[in-house]
């Protein structure tokens, strides 16, 4: 079964994007800061990560996460979509610098999220 984590420190945001993905046959996994996600994904090593970038009350944020992520051989190869209100050029370009698979700027379409989960994980 594939794992998707959820990364978001508001807890209605991880539940809309759980209630968006339910529909597939996927392991979910949840963390409410930077250094939660960090650990999560290292334990479980999801296929696919949704990631806030700006949370406020973790010592990393997003794009760190995103970076530490792609630097380590047990998670290198989990796609990350990154979750934000952060919509400027440069901002979407620092997520791709750090290894993002895509990103999604808040509020979000769930039948586009729920249409790249598929093509991702099929």
């Amino acid at each position: 079964m594939k794992k998707i984590l959820i990364v978001d420190d508001q807890d209605k945001i991880r539940e809309l994007v759980h209630v968006t993905i339910r529909i597939g046959d996927y392991e979910i996994l949840e963390a409410a800061s930077g250094d939660e996600a960090v650990e999560v994904a290292r334990r479980h090593q999801p296929d696919l990560i949704f990631l806030d970038v700006m949370m406020p009350n973790s010592s990393l944020d997003g794009f760190e996460v995103c970076k530490i992520l792609k630097e380590d051989e047990r998670t290198k190869n989990a796609h990350i979509l990154m979750l934000t209100a952060l919509d400027k050029e440069e901002d979407i370009e620092r997520g791709k610098e750090v290894g993002a698979d895509g990103y999604f700027t808040k509020p979000f379409s769930p039948l586009e999220l729920m249409s790249k989960v598929e093509e991702i994980l099929g």
